[in-house]
């Protein structure tokens, strides 16, 4: 099956938060793609990927980036798939200006904001395959299962001291 979601960061440094949300839609069998796309080094590339990507198949993509985070903004503004904002923790102000770059859309061109770092990420993966599984009945009971496990296991652990 091809890519349903497409997960691109503005840097290879970027990685070890986006992996995050690929974990997530490995475990729940969700078919995506993941790849650098700068919005400042590669311009070209990034409009290339956003305008090919209804067409190419994907229900959603999830764009990672830190800093001025022109990323899913950008991404946003060249398709009408839904597109996640991961906001990257950065050194200089500690994800709070990938937070606001990304949150701060002008009306009328959304990108769904999620959290600073690695919790965003997860989340983004998540709700990545909750809109899916709308859709896709085998997604959605995989999402279903990673629910109840999650609430099972605080069930199963209810002593912090354990």
């Amino acid at each position: 099956m091809s890519a349903l979601v497409g997960v691109i960061m503005g840097s290879k440094s970027d990685w070890p938060t986006m992996k995050n949300a690929v974990d997530i839609l490995k475990e729940l069998d969700v078919p995506h793609e993941v790849k650098v796309v700068s919005a400042h080094r590669t311009p070209d590339l990034m409009f290339e990927y956003a305008s090919s990507a209804l067409e190419r198949g994907l229900k959603v993509i999830i764009a990672g980036a830190g800093g001025a985070a022109h990323l899913p903004g950008m991404v946003a503004a060249k398709t009408i798939v839904p597109v996640l904002g991961v906001p990257v923790q950065s050194h200089a102000l500690s994800g709070q200006d990938s937070l606001l770059s990304i949150a701060q859309m002008p009306g009328g061109i959304p990108v769904g904001t999620l959290a600073i770092g690695e919790a965003g990420a997860k989340n983004a993966g998540i709700l990545a395959a909750q809109i899916i599984g709308n859709e896709n009945q085998t997604i959605r009971d995989a999402v279903a299962a990673f629910r109840a496990e999650q609430t099972q296991d605080v069930l199963d652990n209810p002593n912090p001291r354990d």
